[in-house]
């Protein structure tokens, strides 16, 4: 069972080096793509005078995907590459890092998206950066959509990147997640704003002090991570040989 694997660690590994340059690098990684994904959607909507089009949708989907395979990429290597506090939630239940190192990920990775948004703000003579918010839909319905989008990207994150068995795929990983947030965004998008992060619509509500109906988008990525952890570790990954991974695996 995936609970016999969770670690909690000590207090000693949040200021261990290593750690501490894992949460740098969530840091860096996540400014990164709050950055361009958000700034994407501040850019369209000065250039179409804020008006919603189905070309808007489309080109923060784009702009996601794109960020979001870099912002991967480029830590990967250093903290696994999570860029969102459901990925190392779902990564925690499976045994992949410890609580500690999560909740330095967790502190790291929203003050990405707060500078972020800062910087845009600053950059952009202080137009507002958007805030996630439902349209058409209720609040349950917004819920259970942003459950089943980061189901979807926390069962990709895990069958390419986590899953011991996953060989030469693990080298598309970025490329995989990428497209999954890209994909939901055309999907959720005109609906909730898809968040699938809670870093991602943490940093525009505390910027712009808009918290309406913010709870959804932390609740349901949790639920989502949750789950595709806890299905894809008990399925798919052999309890008599799945080990804590280390981070430069992950």
């Amino acid at each position: 069972m995936p609970m016999r694997n969770i670690a909690v660690g000590n207090t000693q590994e949040v200021t261990h080096p290593g750690a501490l340059k894992a949460a740098l690098a969530e840091f860096i990684s996540t400014l990164i793509f709050v950055f361009a994904g958000q700034g994407s959607g501040v850019a369209y909507s000065k250039l179409s005078g804020g008006i919603t089009t189905p070309s808007s949708l489309i080109s923060a989907a784009v702009a996601h995907a794109f960020a979001l395979f870099v912002a991967v990429s480029v830590s990967a290597n250093i903290s696994g590459g999570h860029v969102n506090p459901a990925v190392t939630f779902g990564a925690f239940l499976g045994g992949n890092i410890s609580l500690f190192r999560s909740i330095l990920y967790w502190i790291a990775q929203l003050l990405g998206s707060i500078v972020a948004c800062l910087l845009l703000r600053f950059v952009t003579g202080g137009l507002p950066t958007g805030t996630f918010g439902l349209t058409g839909i209720s609040v349950w319905e917004a819920l259970v959509l942003e459950i089943v989008m980061t189901f979807g990207l926390v069962y990709t994150v895990y069958a390419t990147a986590v899953d011991p068995k996953k060989g030469s795929l693990g080298t598309i990983a970025p490329i995989a997640i990428g497209f999954i947030v890209g994909a939901n965004i055309l999907v959720g998008g005109a609906f909730d704003g898809a968040s699938m992060n809670p870093a991602v619509s943490f940093g525009p509500s505390l910027v712009s002090w808009s918290w309406n109906n913010h709870w959804v988008y932390w609740v349901g990525p949790f639920i989502g991570a949750a789950l595709a952890a806890l299905i894809y570790d008990m399925l798919f990954i052999s309890s008599h040989t799945h080990e804590q991974l280390p981070t430069t695996d992950y």
